[in-house]
């Protein structure tokens, strides 16, 4: 049975809130589509950093990004388990789209390929333990998951795949409690944690949460793994207070560097790329009904027909606005 037990904190509940209001900022902004891709780009290059960092993967964040912007061919073990990552965040959905125990099994197939070839894909059927070793060549452990053959362990990663379709937690708390429950069954012999972080990613992608094209989780749990580690394992003992506030932390984080990168990205923007004031109402216009026509803009912004097209064009051309449908019933969204 999934444990959901937690208490709505104070910190819980304004986390939550300034999630909620944060993301609905980012939802909001006018980004061309040069620095969205740029942005994109940075994110799943950090990520495929980050996440293996924390597993001791020794590469630096600028020889993640040289071999992976620079189309190299991984050379070593760290730089295949690096590549591995990034190419499966750009697939998270779409190659990569419903979250089911098939999909888990391929993430970690592709996560440990030319890497642990033997064992990727494959549920463990033996007993594992995790722990931290000692000077003295020891093993301290941290955690005993629950059960240890492959059949025992499959039902487990199914009835968690169950919950998530069925539960009516938040969207940002279901995908915490599924973190924490993925780690606790621990259903692989190696590469847990980074395919429960593409696997809570794609989560939260199908929850709504357009992760990795604005923001990602993977550089707050990088900032101090042991405290990631404590309060991950905190909700072993039964409660999920203390994970969940730090899981809702690194939320926020996230979308407020994501919000600062925008916000400087834009500034940079080269003076030609700018929308006009005119272009503006016309950006104002789209955010308020989705999608519009150029009889749209023509009746609301008081202008001709051919200013009103020649304003949504000028928007396409700097890569605000992209252009939909047929040239009789043609419309105009945001990129």
């Amino acid at each position: 049975m999934i444990n959901t037990k937690y208490k709505l904190s104070q910190k819980l509940l304004e986390n939550i809130s300034s999630i909620e209001r944060l993301y609905g900022q980012l939802e909001s902004q006018v980004v061309p589509k040069e620095l969205l891709l740029n942005l994109e780009e940075h994110n799943l290059v950090k990520s495929s950093f980050s996440s293996n960092s924390i597993e001791g993967n020794p590469l630096s964040q600028q020889e993640v990004t040289n071999l992976i912007l620079g189309g190299r061919v991984p050379a070593n073990r760290d730089e295949k388990e690096v590549k591995n990552y990034f190419e499966i965040l750009k697939q998270i959905g779409k190659e990569y789209s419903a979250l089911d125990i098939d999909t888990i099994l391929k993430i970690h197939r592709q996560l440990l390929e030319g890497v642990e070839n033997e064992i990727g894909g494959e549920i463990r059927d033996r007993k594992v333990v995790v722990g931290n070793p000692t000077q003295d060549g020891t093993i301290v452990i941290k955690h005993e998951p629950p059960k240890h053959t492959r059949k025992e362990i499959e039902e487990l990663l199914k009835e968690l795949i169950g919950w998530t379709d069925t539960s009516e937690e938040l969207p940002i708390l279901k995908a915490g409690i599924y973190h924490h429950e993925f780690v606790y069954i621990h259903p692989f012999v190696d590469g847990n944690g980074r395919t429960c972080r593409l696997s809570t990613t794609l989560l939260l992608n199908n929850l709504g949460y357009r992760i990795n094209k604005y923001f990602i989780l993977d550089d707050y749990y990088d900032i101090d793994r042991i405290m990631y580690s404590d309060s991950l394992h905190s909700a072993d003992s039964g409660d999920k207070t203390e994970w969940l506030e730090y899981f809702t932390d690194g939320v926020k984080y996230s979308l407020q560097s994501a919000l600062a990168k925008i916000e400087e990205g834009l500034k940079n923007i080269s003076f030609d790329m700018r929308p006009t004031n005119r272009e503006k109402d016309v950006l104002e216009l789209i955010k308020k009904y989705k999608e519009i026509t150029s009889s749209d803009v023509a009746k609301d912004l008081d202008v001709s027909r051919q200013q009103a097209f020649n304003l949504l064009d000028g928007l396409v051309s700097k890569g605000y606005l992209e252009k939909q449908g047929s040239t009789k019933n043609s419309f105009y969204t945001l990129r």
